[in-house]
C-alpha cells in the first residue's frame, strides 16, 4: 500500500512544473523514495518522532525530542507532528535549508567519501608522535 502511495505521488513531482528544470528529477526521487520508506518504520505513509528518532541515532547525530520537534515542525510549516512523503520531498528539492535536509545531504556525501581503512593502526614510536 504504502509503495503505490509513494509512486503515485512521485509521478506528481514529475509532472509538476515548479521542478520541471531540476537534473535528474527521476534519479533523485528515486533515492528520496528509498530513503523515505527506510525511515517510515510503522509502513504508514509518515515519519513521526520516534522514526526520525531512529534515523538520526543510524546517521550518527541524535538529538533531543525538543531538537526533533523542531525539526518536523521545520519541514511541515509547524501543521503536522509526522513528516509526510510530499513534506520529506518538498524539503530535499527545496532552496530552504532545514536541518534534517542538511543532515541527509551529510549522510550522502559520508558514504561517497573513501573508505577507512581496515585493520589496526600502524605501529608508532614515541619519535613520530607530534
Amino acid at each position: 500500500m504504502q509503495q503505490r502511495a509513494l509512486v503515485m505521488q512521485l509521478s506528481e513531482f514529475l509532472c509538476d512544473q515548479k521542478y520541471s528544470d531540476e537534473e535528474n528529477l527521476p534519479e533523485k526521487l528515486a533515492a528520496f523514495k528509498e530513503k523515505y520508506m527506510e525511515f517510515d518504520l510503522n509502513n504508514e505513509g509518515e515519519i513521526d518522532l520516534m522514526s526520525l528518532k531512529r534515523m538520526m541515532e543510524k546517521l550518527g547525530v541524535p538529538k533531543t525530542h525538543l531538537e526533533m520537534k523542531k525539526m518536523i515542525s521545520e519541514v511541515t510549516g509547524g501543521v503536522s507532528d509526522t513528516i509526510s512523503y510530499r513534506d520529506f520531498v518538498n524539503m530535499m528539492l527545496g532552496k530552504r535549508s532545514a536541518v534534517l535536509k542538511l543532515v541527509m545531504m551529510f549522510e550522502g556525501k559520508a558514504n561517497e567519501s573513501s573508505p577507512k581503512p581496515a585493520g589496526p593502526p600502524p605501529e608508532r614510536d614515541i619519535a613520530s608522535l607530534p
